[in-house]
């Protein structure tokens, strides 16, 4: 079964930068390390849009992906990250197909 995941562009409030920061440095110390199936998350922030910000999460397979976006607990987090937020991020799900990591792969 192939890595699963999803990307999320997300527009912040002005001025919430850091509380989002802080609350996705809480998920990946606490909840991360729960998730069955969790592999990594990564944030970026486009060079030409310094108010938005770009969430890919990987998982396992999709089952461990579905699983923890079901969650409730998975929700409540969300909706914290919700609060510093314009609006809804833009969601793209998928299979990731090729990865690299610069040590050789």
């Amino acid at each position: 079964m192939a890595m699963y995941g999803t990307i999320a562009r997300m527009r912040v409030k002005s001025g919430h930068t850091q509380q989002l920061q802080a609350l996705n440095d809480e998920w990946a110390q606490g909840r991360g390390r729960q998730v069955d199936g969790f592999v990594a998350s990564y944030v970026l922030r486009p060079d030409e849009r310094p108010d938005e910000l770009i969430l890919v999460a990987i998982f396992r397979d999709r089952d461990s992906y579905r699983a923890s976006a079901s969650d409730p607990e998975q929700d409540r987090w969300y909706r914290q990250m919700r609060e510093h937020l314009e609006t809804d991020p833009e969601w793209t799900d998928g299979e990731l197909v090729s990865t690299s990591t610069g040590a050789g792969d």
